[in-house]
This record gives C-alpha cells, structure tokens and sequence, in this order.
C-alpha cells in the first residue's frame, strides 16, 4: 500500500490524538482548578469542628470557674472584697504581659484583622498564643468574680483556629475568620441563625458572596459538635409568653430605656478605650494593674450590695427572672450593668452578650411594676433584646438570637420593633458601633494600612 493511500487515515487519526489529548488537558485543568475549592471547604468544615470543641471547653470551664469562685466566697462573702481585685490584677498583667491582644470581648480583635492589611499585625490579634491566653485568663476573671460572658471570647478563639487551617490558604483568610466567629456564637449559643446574622451584620460589613456557603459549612460543623457533646438545647428554655395588641404600648418604653441604657455602657466603654482626659487619664496608663484592682474592688462592692446577683455571666439570674422563678430586684439591672462596665474597662479578657442579656432582663422585669397585669416573660424577652441592641447596635442579630435562645416565635413582631427602636435610642447617645470603633482605634494606634471598619447609619 502506497502512503498516498495512508494518508487519509493518518490525518484522521491525528485529528483524533488531538481531541483526545485536549479533552485529558481540560480534565486535568479542571481538576487542578477543582482542587483548592474542595481544599477550602475541607478547612472551613475541619475548622468548624474544631470551634465547636473549643466553644464547649469554654462553656464547662466558664461554668465551673465560676462554681469555683462560690466555693472560695462560701466562708464569707466579704472574702470578695480581697479576692476580687487581686484576680484582677493577675488577670490584667496577663493580658498586658503575657498574652497581648487578649483584653476585653475579642469581638473588636477580629474585625481589626479582617480588615488589617499588615500580616504581622494582624498575627498578633490572632495567633494561637493570643487564643490560649484568652481562654485561661477569661477563667481566671470568672474564677474572681468577674461579670463578663464567654461568648465574645468564644468568637475570637474561633477565628484563631480557622486562622490556622488559614495559613493553608491565605487568600481565604478573611472568609475564614468571619466563618470563626459566627461558628464561635452559634456554638457558644446553639443559635446556628443568629451566627450566621451576626457574621453578616457585625463581623463583616458586607456579606462576601463567594464565602457563603463554606461560611454555613463551618457554622453547621461547629453547632453538630456542641450538640454531640451537649446535647440538643435552648440556652434560657423555652418560653411562649406573648403581649396583645393592647399591652403593645409597653414595648416602646422598655426600648427606649434598654437603647439609652445601652448607648451609655457602649459610650462609657469607648471612653476608657480613648483614654480619659486629665490626670484620670495619665493614671489609668501609666498604672493599669492598680487600675484593674480598684475595678474589681468596685464589682466586688456591686456584688455584695446585690446578694452576689451581679458576680459572673448572670445566666442564672436572667434564666430566673425569664421563667418567674425569682422576682427582679430593682437594684439587678443597675449593678450588673456597674459591674459589666468596670469589668469591661478593666482590661481583663470578657464578653458581653451574656451579662447585657442579664441586665435586659432585670429592666424588663423591673418594669413588671408599670404593667403588672403583663407576662413577665415577655417583658424580659422585650428587655433583653432593647438592651442588646443599644450595646451591640446590631438589632438584627439581637432579636434573632433572643428568639432562638428561647424558642418564643408569638414575639417575633414585638421584638422586632424593640430592636428598631433601640437601636435608634442608642445611636441619640453613642453614634459608633461598640466592636468597630475599637476595631478602629486598635488599628490608628498601630498605625498599619486597612480598610475602613467603623459602621455609620
């Protein structure tokens, strides 16, 4: 046979060769382009999982250091008046010394690395070392009688673990740390919801589209392993007290009231946060261990002046007035939230979610007095969520996380506009968000490049 009459075949087989060899190409190019997203979601879900262990370890370490600090007070509560701001003190120099970038709520931490763009800052707010000595010195503070909550905390330590599997893919870091600490509140909580609210509506100032749904993967691994170690629950118990159409008139007041109450705190926060003026100011930085244990010498003086109500995350307290257990105290609300203020302005490591849900809940009940013929319960609800909002300024996520908390759905339109108007109330008093105007303080005194944070509106 002539190769003439070979030719045909050849081109054709050569057409062939070709086709097949660009088919394998483009699977190949697929599967390498396949390869990080598949990456990024086995690090947002392994991520998840690691939070979740993290948010329980906290949940039992804050419970038994503060069962440990009724057993050192058991003797006499005067005891307080030496522990208190000794624990303090200690827990203060940590977190200057040792573990910097540890103090306060955590919140603010992580929305200065979303937006850091220095690498090394930005490790610093977030490292593993930052978390591990967050974790020991928030139960230190509890152990002393602070009034600080777990769950602020919670969210900084869950964006540290995800900022580790982060160092896999750095160019999914930012994702990472908002899927952190919405999985650390869905967790801390069970209130896989309002995780998810609160990284939209707190954490970032824009939803990043492209992370959405590794964002739900990380939230739904971490709230499937606190609910494997600790069951399936409802953080206050489930309540269905509602208002009527004609009790709606109390709504607006205990929102107003909750709104300027928590526009204050945050106000007051901020301050101490900037610095005070004067010789006030010069005394605080220049001693702000001795400045811490004067703040404990004053909870400890809330805490006896309350019958030891204002010591600690005050779910106890806030569970007992929710459920009319336990009558509140007019003098609740006013010293658990002096008690909150001097933890918070202290330096120490400390939420704040637990502790304003626990003075929303001493002023909605004490406005059972205006309106006793009212369901205490849905005043509370009312109280915690007014309350919230005016510190947080979130009011989407306040009202979300009530009603999952709780399980009361007859309330969802009441809480709603408790929300809106406190929101409104807190912003007459404090116009900054809490979280963002420490965010942006932290990163104008490190003088590092970043976006914008501060929320406005």
């Amino acid at each position: 046979m002539s190769r003439r009459s070979q030719g045909p075949e050849t081109g054709t087989r050569r057409k062939a060769r070709f086709r097949y060899g660009h088919s394998i190409a483009r699977l190949r190019s697929a599967s390498m382009d396949a390869f990080p997203l598949w990456r990024s979601r086995m690090l947002f879900l392994i991520g998840g999982i690691g939070v979740g262990l993290a948010a329980v370890v906290m949940a039992r370490g804050a419970d038994l250091a503060q069962e440990g600090f009724k057993a050192l007070t058991a003797p006499s509560p005067l005891i307080a008046l030496v522990l208190t701001p000794a624990g303090f003190a200690l827990a203060a120099l940590l977190a200057r010394t040792v573990f910097p970038n540890s103090q306060g709520s955590g919140i603010p931490q992580v929305i200065a690395a979303r937006h850091a763009r220095d690498p090394a800052f930005r490790h610093g707010l977030i490292s593993l070392r930052v978390g591990f000595g967050k974790v020991i010195v928030l139960f230190l503070g509890l152990l002393c009688g602070a009034s600080a909550g777990r769950e602020g905390p919670t969210v900084q330590v869950g964006a540290v673990i995800m900022a580790a599997f982060g160092r896999l893919t750095p160019d999914r870091l930012p994702g990472l740390l908002l899927a952190g600490g919405a999985a650390g509140v869905a967790a801390a909580f069970n209130t896989p919801l309002a995780g998810i609210v609160f990284g939209i509506e707190e954490l970032g100032r824009a939803y990043e589209a492209r992370s959405s749904g590794l964002i739900v993967a990380g939230i739904v691994a971490a709230g499937l392993t606190s609910l494997g170690l600790m069951g399936n629950y409802t953080y206050f118990g489930s309540t269905q007290a509602s208002l009527t159409l004609a009790a709606g008139w109390i709504v607006p007041v205990i929102a107003v009231a909750g709104g300027l109450a928590g526009g204050v705190f945050s106000r007051l926060v901020i301050l101490f946060a900037r610095g005070l003026p004067g010789r006030a100011g010069r005394f605080v930085a220049a001693r702000p261990v001795l400045f811490a244990a004067g703040c404990g010498l004053a909870v400890a003086l809330c805490g006896l002046a309350s019958g030891g109500a204002a010591y600690g995350t005050g779910y106890e307290e806030a569970r007992a007035i929710l459920h009319g257990d336990a009558p509140a105290s007019l003098a609740f609300a006013p010293l658990k939230f002096l008690a909150t203020v001097l933890s918070s302005v202290s330096g120490i490591p400390g939420g704040l979610f637990a502790p304003s849900l626990a003075v929303g809940a001493g002023l909605g009940g004490a406005m059972h007095a205006l309106a006793p013929g009212l369901p205490v319960g849905a005043l509370v609800l009312v109280g915690m969520v007014a309350y919230l909002t005016g510190v947080l300024q979130a009011p989407i996520t306040s009202f979300v996380i009530v009603t999952e908390m709780t399980q009361n759905h007859a309330l969802m339109i009441p809480l709603m506009v408790a929300a809106l108007i406190a929101d409104a109330a807190s912003k007459a008093v404090c116009r900054g968000g809490l979280y963002h105007t420490r965010a942006e303080l932290m990163l104008a005194r490190a003088d590092v490049p970043a976006q914008p944070v501060t929320r406005t509106g």
